[in-house]
């Protein structure tokens, strides 16, 4: 027995330092094939968002042409003269009002000139002035109540002062509906080809209607066409019936004691 303890007693025990290298070894992650591809493709898909967002914030005004930056210039040019000449026309207004108090006339001649700007708004009288024709020819019948919406906000953002569409003027509270492929606007029937009548500045409405992806490319999209003519007298003689406010009510003049 005492043998066999001396033999015992001389075996080595294993060294502990392999053991730990071999634990060591096992805690570090080791990379897959699958792994590594998708480090690639998110490094790739990285890349694609930073070029994308880069071309999105450089493909304004600097992917448009020469001649469409010289037609959006004069626009802008064009509505900051129309603002201008608008605000001194105010100011004079109210000159006159301050200066001549004690004089009548001068109310009177105010008053008249806002009610003809107030009939031209409401839509109670014709107009006639400078402006554009456009007739939209749509065979297919693609043409929607949306492109027609669309057509009015540019109109009325390239400082359209009067609008109608077939026989029915436009008005603040004028809208448009379909009932299949047939158009109406304030509930009249609106016929094809549809003809829009617009009095303001020609050159700008005509530019706004032609712009890169505006309103004649759109139709042209549907299989329509857009014809836009400047013209320098436009009559717009359909009348809008004025309408009861059901639930606005003007607010009292302070000076006056509300009942």
């Amino acid at each position: 027995m005492s043998g066999e303890n001396d033999e015992q007693e001389r075996t080595p025990a294993p060294p502990r330092d392999g053991a730990w290298r071999r634990l060591a070894r096992a805690a570090v992650p080791r990379s897959t094939r699958a792994q590594v591809l998708g480090a690639v493709l998110t490094v790739a898909l990285g890349f694609a968002i930073a070029t994308q967002v880069q071309q999105t914030q450089e493909g304004g005004l600097d992917a448009m042409r020469q001649d469409d930056l010289v037609r959006v210039l004069d626009d802008v040019s064009q509505r900051s003269t129309r603002l201008d000449q608008q605000a001194s026309e105010l100011q004079s207004q109210r000159e006159q009002l301050a200066a001549g108090a004690g004089s009548s006339q001068a109310a009177i001649t105010s008053a008249e000139r806002r009610l003809d700007t107030l009939r031209l708004l409401a839509g109670t009288v014709s107009a006639h002035g400078p402006g554009i024709r456009m007739t939209i020819v749509d065979p297919g019948r693609q043409v929607t109540a949306p492109m027609l919406l669309d057509v009015l906000q540019e109109l009325r953002d390239a400082g359209a002062e009067v609008i109608q569409f077939g026989g029915t003027r436009i008005v603040a509270g004028s809208w448009f509906a379909a009932t299949g492929t047939d158009l109406q606007v304030d509930g009249q029937p609106l016929t094809r080809p549809v003809v829009v009548l617009a009095i303001g500045d020609p050159q700008t409405m005509a530019s706004a209607m032609s712009i890169p992806g505006g309103i004649v490319e759109t139709v042209r999209r549907q299989g329509a066409t857009a014809t836009v003519e400047q013209l320098p007298t436009v009559t717009v003689d359909a009348l809008a019936s004025p309408r009861t406010p059901r639930y606005a009510q003007p607010v009292p003049d302070a000076a006056t004691p509300t009942p």
